[in-house]
């Protein structure tokens, strides 16, 4: 879930801004031993973590860089305003929409399997899906719609090619229906939060799935990129083809062989006093919207939320960006076959889709996250509702985590700046050549 507001690092200048760690011909990272530690080493995520915290814009902000086997941490500040505890590397955040990358990757394990197939019809697993409605007009009225003439696929949930919606990015009729129907996966807070909250999603993923299938789609599948709630459908796909609930695949597939120690979709009693406090930035002033000792994320979810529902630590995520940037390893153990991961980190966009804007770049799009094109070819991730951000960078051998908790993510240019900060400290003075 982007949250009300798309994520900053995703909605002006793309996921990696202006070619940030495609590098180039001849431009090799700097050598990790020349500097003694990780301030030193990253200078420049140094000063972001400053002038966030320092300014009082955010109470900690904590960068994670990951090359090898190493982890390199930039922390400043704290996890809650008021509370001592400082903000690190095992600290607890609100992944939102970083969930997705995790729920496509295990969409992959099940195609590389061949029990689900990559442009295999949803309908196959879902009937209620076989006969879509399209809107006519987009985002106009939900009673003016025809049959639509192609069926979604595997390849579309995986890429936002469905034409489903999102009550996020919708306007009008329909996420007014989406809205009134419950179809809203993610929680924000146990309070109702004025444009942040719109209502309580549905009892379990099994509804969910059924319900959506009553709605509209924004656009003929296969036709239009447009950010939705595929992931959270496609984690009822994977309980159902793997013949486990979403989460229990989740843990044991993902979470557990990637050594996720932190990571779920609940958090549980012993990891409370490491959550940290998700702010609503109003007027640049900070909010608490989601307290750490009262958050609804201490409660067990109405289910496992495939697009929006994980809670992890910057540690945790580095782990599962690690097996990824390794094709599918870690600490010498294989989660994922190199195969699965090289296509899941690869365009999946459908043939007619191919060099299509996604927030307003062009890009390539994954299981669940951009992929990069062109000058930004080797990279993929994704960033969250609360201003996380997450990828791996091939070429330059690195994974980078930016960890934050605000909302709208859009209030502040922290994620667009990352990255850039990400570049200039891995590629030194030639960053600005």
């Amino acid at each position: 879930m982007a949250g009300p507001g798309i994520e900053p690092s995703l909605s002006r200048r793309g996921f990696l801004g202006s070619a940030l760690l495609a590098g180039g011909a001849g431009l090799m990272p700097r050598m990790a031993f020349a500097a003694p530690d990780a301030e030193m080493l990253y200078p420049h995520l140094a000063k972001l973590a400053r002038d966030y915290v320092d300014s009082g814009k955010l109470p900690g902000v904590v960068s994670l860089i990951g090359t090898g086997a190493t982890q390199s941490v930039i922390a400043r500040g704290v996890q809650t305003l008021g509370d001592p505890r400082p903000a690190g590397p095992d600290s607890l955040y609100r992944a939102y929409s970083m969930t997705k990358p995790i729920t496509g990757m295990a969409a992959m394990m099940l195609i590389d399997e061949g029990r689900l197939g990559l442009d295999q019809p949803l309908a196959d697993i879902l009937p209620k899906y076989a006969k879509m409605q399209v809107q006519v007009t987009p985002d106009g009225s939900i009673t003016d719609v025809r049959p639509a003439r192609t069926p979604i696929t595997i390849r579309h949930l995986l890429t936002h090619t469905s034409g489903l919606g999102y009550s996020i990015t919708q306007k009008g009729p329909l996420k007014a229906a989406y809205e009134a129907n419950g179809l809203v996966p993610a929680e924000i807070s146990r309070a109702e939060i004025p444009g942040l909250t719109v209502g309580k999603p549905l009892p379990s993923l099994a509804v969910f799935a059924d319900r959506l299938a009553d709605m509209p789609l924004v656009y003929e599948p296969g036709t239009a990129w447009s950010y939705s709630v595929s992931l959270d459908l496609l984690g009822r796909v994977i309980e159902l083809v793997s013949g486990q609930p979403f989460d229990a695949f989740i843990n044991e597939r993902i979470i557990g062989p990637c050594g996720m120690t932190s990571s779920g979709f609940q958090v549980a009693p012993a990891n409370a006093s490491r959550l940290t406090t998700n702010y609503r930035v109003v007027k640049e002033k900070l909010v608490p919207i989601d307290p750490a000792d009262k958050s609804v994320y201490l409660d067990p979810p109405a289910y496992p939320f495939g697009g929006a529902g994980l809670v992890t630590s910057p540690r945790d995520y580095d782990r599962f960006l690690q097996m990824v940037l390794n094709y599918g390893v870690i600490d010498g153990r294989r989660v994922m076959s190199e195969h699965a991961v090289r296509l899941g980190t690869s365009d999946l966009l459908p043939p007619a889709l191919i060099g299509a804007r996604v927030f307003g770049r062009i890009s390539g799009f994954g299981a669940g996250g951009r992929v990069g094109v062109g000058e930004d070819a080797g990279t993929f991730g994704w960033s969250g509702a609360a201003g996380t951000v997450g990828f791996v960078s091939y070429r330059a051998g690195l994974r980078a985590g930016l960890w934050v908790q605000y909302m709208p993510s859009s209030a502040l240019q922290i994620g667009e700046e990352f990255p850039v900060a990400v570049r200039a400290d891995v590629y030194g003075q030639k960053a600005a050549a």
